[in-house]
């Protein structure tokens, strides 16, 4: 074999080996929603009804969960003025688990009622708690002033430790304890209101 064919030939086989390797790779689990973009103002639509909306949780979409997948579970949250990230408890709004693997997506106000939810924001019902930011004192209109995330959770088994059913004891602090060792990954975004 010639030198040039012989390079020739590693030349084709790198490009082949970078070819199948990026063909392999996973693409990132991502949640998106068809409402709003990532860092958006929460809709009109979507607000509480003090403010004239309907209330209803956002419709949610979901691709590329890891191949090992066994469920998702959802928390939407806030982290009040002096809340830190990762430190403090945020306000929870929403708690979604045992949603089935082959879910890609929630409609708006998930009327199938897929999966099983937890306690609202008062702990007072189960379900989705419509965020409904107070006016700001200096302003007579609404200014996004909060931050609220959506975050899903790849796992790798169910949640067997929480109710199959819908369960007003299930708070952040029960939920992530749940979890606790089963995220294969999560995915979040995050909306103004």
């Amino acid at each position: 074999m010639t030198r040039c064919a012989f390079l020739g030939w590693v030349s084709v086989l790198t490009l082949s080996t970078v070819l199948t390797g990026a063909a392999m790779a996973q693409e990132a689990f991502t949640l998106t929603s068809p409402a709003m973009g990532d860092g958006e103002t929460l809709p009109a639509d979507l607000r509480c009804t003090r403010y004239g909306g309907d209330g209803l949780s956002p419709p949610l979409e979901w691709s590329n969960p890891p191949e090992d997948t066994a469920s998702f579970a959802l928390i939407m949250y806030h982290y009040p003025l002096g809340g830190r990230e990762g430190v403090d408890a945020p306000s929870q709004y929403w708690h979604l688990w045992n949603i089935p693997v082959g879910t890609v997506s929630l409609p708006r106000g998930n009327p199938d009622a897929i999966g099983n939810e937890g306690a609202n924001k008062d702990a007072k019902a189960t379900g989705y708690t419509s965020p409904c930011s107070p006016k700001q004192w200096f302003s007579f209109t609404r200014e996004p002033q909060h931050q609220y995330f959506i975050e899903l959770f790849a796992l790798n088994a169910p949640l067997e430790m929480l109710p199959a059913h819908d369960d007003l004891s299930v708070d952040w602090k029960t939920m992530t304890t749940a979890m606790a060792g089963k995220v294969l990954t999560s995915t979040r975004i995050s909306f103004l209101n």
